[in-house]
């Protein structure tokens, strides 16, 4: 309560009221996002620190920098060096709950010691790798009184530079310069280390393809000359075709987890030699096959010693190879054009199709992350210069989406917002909407509605016979009517039942003022494609296909017509 206390009466500080701590950490890690710079939340102890451990997790994995602030008994009660789970009503050791999740964890016990604490938390989020910090304070030690200029901070350690470094950049120099087939990945470890800039006039130095990860989708918009596709599992068919015909592969600040690597290390760009610019070594040493140049650097500074070490030196240009890159892409939209003949419902990638054609350069896309909705929006969605675009990739939680939309929106100074998300995940914090409604945000919903679980649903459908539990409504599962939600917390909404004036309505939402709830009629057996599939071997193992084969498989004279290296046989 003396946090909270001392919160209301700082001149200088904005606080935004979540109803649930879980949203509370989701905003704060959404509003790093948004900012590349440090989001906060402040929730009380016991399961307000519990509850807020999701979106803590969430930026653990996708290294985001942000704090959580909590509340905890005070000192006397607190059950420390006595066989007993708790002394005080609501204790819990949070911080050992949250040490394996954050990169420093800390209970003050000293409040003369508040300011080193809270300046090494700081330091630990923003640098190296980033990632989340938790500072628990418990309650004297917030009510005791300390004298401001006389607390001892704390004193970061000198990093010394890389004296390995140049010699690492001019073999990278020379690994592109004998290619002919060179390519780009890459991730969002470029904008974590504040780097866009660099990247931009490092590709636009070099003229190689560049391929991006689902972090780094905003990186480029889709009319950039050297942007070529995101690859991956659930990549883009062209985009896999240019990756696995490349001759060298650097990727920057991309960790390579096994979507991105279509869970196979051996098969992942097989015939390119690899340089791996990354700044947590572990990342690259856990790969199981030759990193050719591993360099174990912050992306920036890797950048900035190439641009530097090459003095404004001209590059030859991989014309021909950029050319068959690009054609391969414009070759295989992920949204064909016959989804737009069908009838009776929407096609998930066709909403995403007229988001890509509505939306403004000025907007801000934060699909839920599991699903469809995260998906079919990262791997169809086509970007336009100025947009902002995430998620959160590695945990993937349901309930994700419409506290990020918060945190996002807030962050962006009020842009318009959408969000797409699946009728699953929408229930899970759906009690922010009040906070929506009491900030009028613009945030605009797009609840793809296929009546349950459709991923669940999906893999009973595939590897258990349709034997269908907990997925939808005849197996134990209901949803609500969110447009009937929507309305009692005082929001327009508006329902999308098929695809002949979808453009017309997705437009007439995003103009709309203020927040919008529509709920979108979409095939409860869709699946999103092309996408990586498991074949299984004379042999009877079970093995995943390679990236450049992705189901549904093209006719093998046209396959073949795409690969310049030998086919794999599996």
């Amino acid at each position: 309560m003396h946090l909270v206390d001392s919160l209301g009466k700082h001149p200088s500080l904005q606080y935004v009221c979540n109803l649930h701590e879980q949203a509370c950490a989701v905003a704060a890690d959404a509003y790093s996002q948004y900012t590349n710079n440090f989001g906060v939340a402040l929730v009380t102890t016991g399961p307000g620190g519990t509850n807020a451990i999701t979106g803590v997790a969430g930026a653990w994995l996708d290294s985001i920098p942000c704090m959580c602030v909590s509340g905890q008994v005070k000192t006397a009660d607190r059950a420390r060096d006595i066989e007993v789970r708790q002394l005080g009503f609501q204790e819990i050791d949070i911080v050992s709950l949250v040490t394996p999740i954050t990169k420093y964890a800390v209970c003050v016990n000293d409040a003369n010691s508040i300011r080193y604490h809270l300046e090494k938390a700081f330091y630990e989020a923003t640098t190296a790798r980033p990632g989340p910090v938790w500072v628990d304070i418990p309650l004297d030690i917030q009510a005791a009184e300390v004298n401001g200029a006389e607390l001892v901070g704390y004193a970061p350690p000198k990093i010394q530079p890389d004296s390995l470094l140049p010699g690492k950049v001019r073999q990278t120099m020379a690994m592109l310069q004998a290619s002919v087939r060179p390519i780009i990945l890459v991730g969002n470890g470029v904008r974590l280390a504040k780097a866009l800039p660099q990247f931009l006039s490092f590709i636009e130095l070099l003229g190689i393809p560049v391929l991006t990860t689902w972090k780094a989708i905003d990186f480029l918009p889709e009319n950039h000359p050297l942007f070529c596709g995101r690859p991956g599992a659930l990549g883009q068919r062209g985009a896999n075709f240019a990756q696995q015909n490349a001759d060298c592969l650097l990727t920057i600040g991309a960790r390579l987890d096994l979507g991105q690597t279509g869970y196979n290390h051996a098969n992942f760009a097989r015939a390119a030699k690899k340089i791996m610019v990354d700044v947590d070594s572990a990342e690259i040493q856990k790969l199981m096959t030759t990193i050719h140049l591993p360099i174990c650097s912050d992306a920036g500074v890797f950048l900035d010693t190439f641009l530097e070490m090459n003095n404004g030196a001209s590059w030859e240009k991989s014309v021909n190879w950029l050319d068959w890159c690009k054609r391969r892409q414009a070759s295989y939209p992920v949204v064909e054009t016959h989804y737009w003949e069908e009838t009776g419902y929407v096609n998930q990638y066709i909403l995403v199709e007229a988001l890509s054609r509505e939306m403004s350069g000025d907007d801000l896309l934060i699909p839920g992350s599991s699903g469809a909705c995260s998906e079919a929006t990262m791997q169809a969605f086509k970007v336009k210069a100025g947009m902002r675009i995430f998620n959160t990739e590695g945990l993937g939680p349901m309930g994700f989406g419409v506290p990020a939309a918060i945190g996002g929106c807030i962050a962006s100074g009020g842009k318009t917002t959408v969000c797409v998300d699946g009728d699953g995940g929408f229930s899970m914090n759906i009690q922010e909407l009040e906070t929506i409604k009491r900030l009028e945000l613009p945030i605009k919903f797009f609840i793809l509605n296929n009546r349950g679980y459709g991923s669940i649903r999906a893999t009973q459908r595939t590897y258990f016979n349709g034997a269908y539990v907990a997925s939808e409504a005849e197996s134990g599962l209901t949803l609500p009517d969110y447009l009937k939600v929507a309305g009692a917390y005082g929001l327009s909404t508006e329902r999308i039942v098929n695809q002949t004036t979808i453009l017309e309505q997705v437009r007439e939402i995003l103009q709309r003022p203020g927040p919008v709830v529509c709920d979108v009629n979409i095939c409860p057996d869709q699946v999103s494609t092309p996408r990586l599939s498991s074949s299984q071997r004379k042999d009877g193992v079970i093995v995943s296909k390679p990236l450049e084969d992705l189901w549904p498989f093209l006719d093998r004279e046209e396959f073949v017509a795409n690969m310049i290296i030998e086919p794999e046989e599996n």
